[in-house]
């Protein structure tokens, strides 16, 4: 998935593997190839790396990680609300949870 999140996000930032590694503070001489290897799934970056090109793309870094789309998504709209946008959003999504609570099954896999 990361492989995948890792050039979608670069190519809505416009940004070339050589550029976006560069930024990232991968060496120039490299830059291109690494990023090559990462977007194709050949090498995995480590976490700090990440953390840097998240910043860099204006992502947060658990949207590379995170594989069901829907939950990527909403990581993505979180992130660019405003501080109060976000708490409004919080608010409406303890209301929708304390009105439609997760069935007995549900709840055991994905307890809050």
């Amino acid at each position: 998935m990361l492989a995948h999140r890792l050039k979608q996000a670069r190519l809505r930032a416009g940004l070339s593997q050589e550029k976006l590694g560069k930024l990232a503070g991968i060496d120039p001489m490299s830059a291109s190839a690494r990023m090559n290897q990462y977007e194709r799934g050949k090498h995995s970056p480590d976490y700090l790396l990440m953390c840097r090109v998240a910043e860099i793309l204006k992502m947060p870094v658990s949207w590379f990680y995170t594989e069901d789309e829907d939950h990527a998504r909403l990581q993505e709209i979180y992130h660019l609300l405003s501080p109060a946008a976000r708490q409004a959003l919080m608010t409406q999504a303890e209301i929708v949870l304390s009105t439609n609570p997760p069935e007995a099954s549900e709840s055991s896999a994905t307890s809050i």
